[in-house]
């Protein structure tokens, strides 16, 4: 199962070209008399972070630290861009200039439909580039021990004219470079860890490509030639197509329905660093980036995806493994679990012979939550327990028998005589027991409730146990001798 990794303790540096999105959403119920065209009645507007500031974002919101180095304008949209990136704990590195318009993308939207788009930005405009590779040379020797992962996310409108200088300046600090590349040329790009073209782009270089082999041909050359470690080719409803020295991967499109791609390329790029940044290994993090892209384009405009809905998709893709399984793969399959808000009970016993009680009991202890776990004792401890003639069956039976029912989710088995360890690890949120017992000595009780779970106690099926069945079966079999 693919598992997301911890995104909090990793950080990325995204450096390109800063944009304002505006949008102004109104109805439509009539076509001007002035031209051929809807009239829009203006009742919302937004602002949201564009371009690299939508890549930012989307680091941020998945919990990962990030800063943000680009330029801007004195101007309004430029404060305005800022105060949209902090507030999502975005550090903001700014190169502000009095005579630059910051970039401002403006769309009219009505009825969810995009009808307008218009740019503002001063394409005449030519700043010193030399500012912004020595501020981004600042920042990274002053982060070596938490940004090894950098972003440059080009939109060809100029900040990023000196990118070989960045590459080269990051390789020798022995940072991964990943690029969102655009132009008709990738050289600029030489160097970089990994390039994220879409296939309308990577054709743009190499020419086109009718079928999946010539696709991987001429990736695996124009990786060489550019001297990338790999090349991702985003492929819309085809999916991706990963390019490494060792080979290719292919993975299918997540998308279940394509409402609007703005954005879904700084999704991709995002996660993708995200992931490579918290040590995830590239073919995961890239299957990663798949699964967020899917959800990025079902929403409108630059969008970001929150972790909840990474965590969601990525469940559908893989359900969660259940049956027998090993205490700490367990842990974790709680813990996850129990961020998707699942409510997971635990209970323990011999189980040597399951009868009806046993069933009886199970089934009601699930419908108490979510997942059912249930923690079986080893043979020697049976043995301290009942006596050197039990158990009739052996831990691997019984276990396997368990998770035959459709009630339990997880067996599990523990080796010392109670299962208080194993249920201070698991944490469930509700710990149950059949029979007579004392809820306030029920061996790991305290650690449920420390924790802000419940300890409840069930009655099992009248005349059910499996000392009887044992003594019948016994009396029966002297019967018949």
């Amino acid at each position: 199962m693919l598992k997301l990794p911890d995104f909090s303790s990793a950080a990325v540096l995204v450096v390109g070209d800063l944009m304002l999105d505006r949008y102004w959403h109104g109805a439509t119920s009539r076509i001007s008399p002035e031209a051929p065209v809807p009239v829009v009645k203006v009742e919302e507007s937004e602002e949201r972070a564009g371009g690299a500031g939508n890549v930012a974002l989307n680091i941020a919101h998945l919990g990962g630290h990030t800063t943000l180095l680009g330029v801007t304008g004195e101007d309004e949209a430029g404060q305005l861009l800022k105060r949209q990136c902090e507030k999502f704990k975005v550090k903001c590195e700014f190169i502000s200039f009095s005579d630059f318009t910051t970039i401002t993308k403006l769309r009219v939207i009505s009825r969810h439909q995009q009808l307008l788009r218009l740019d503002f930005e001063d394409h005449n405009y030519n700043y010193d580039d030399k500012v912004l590779s020595a501020e981004f040379e600042r920042i990274i020797q002053s982060s070596l021990t938490d940004k090894n992962v950098i972003v440059l996310s080009d939109y060809a409108k100029g900040t990023l004219s000196q990118t070989q200088t960045l590459i080269q300046l990051a390789n020798k600090q022995n940072m991964r470079v990943v690029i969102d590349p655009k132009g008709s040329s990738f050289e600029p790009y030489r160097g970089a860890y990994l390039l994220t073209p879409n296939l309308s782009e990577f054709e743009q270089i190499v020419g086109p490509c009718l079928n999946d082999e010539i696709l991987i041909e001429k990736g695996q050359k124009l990786r060489q030639d550019l001297d990338l470690n790999a090349l991702l080719i985003t492929r819309s409803e085809q999916g991706m197509t990963l390019i490494t020295e060792s080979g290719s991967h292919h993975f299918p499109t997540h998308a279940q329905e394509v409402y609007d791609v703005t954005g879904a390329g700084d999704t991709v790029i995002a996660v993708l660093a995200l992931a490579l940044a918290a040590e995830m290994d590239l073919v995961d993090a890239v299957k990663l980036a798949n699964i967020a892209a899917g959800i990025a384009v079902s929403k409108l405009g630059t969008a970001t995806v929150s972790l909840l809905e990474l965590q969601l998709a990525v469940r559908d893709i893989k359900p969660v493994e259940t049956g027998i399984v090993d205490e700490q793969i367990l842990a974790d399959l709680v813990s996850e679990c129990q961020l998707h808000g699942e409510k997971v009970i635990m209970t323990n016993g011999c189980f040597d012979i399951l009868h009806a009680g046993h069933v009886g009991y199970l089934e009601q202890a699930k419908t108490l939550g979510d997942r059912l776990i249930v923690a079986v004792n080893d043979d020697d401890s049976i043995k301290r327990l009942k006596g050197e003639e039990r158990p009739v069956n052996t831990m691997s039976r019984r276990m396997t028998v368990l998770a035959g029912l459709s009630c339990v989710d997880w067996v599990v088995g523990f080796y010392e005589d109670t299962p208080t360890r194993l249920i201070c690890h698991l944490k469930p949120d509700v710990l149950v027991k059949g029979g007579d017992n004392d809820p306030a000595k029920i061996p790991g009780g305290d650690c449920v409730r420390d924790n802000g779970g419940e300890v409840l106690v069930m009655d099992y099926l009248d005349n059910c146990s499996t000392t009887g069945l044992i003594r019948t079966i016994r009396e029966t079999d002297k019967g018949n001798q």
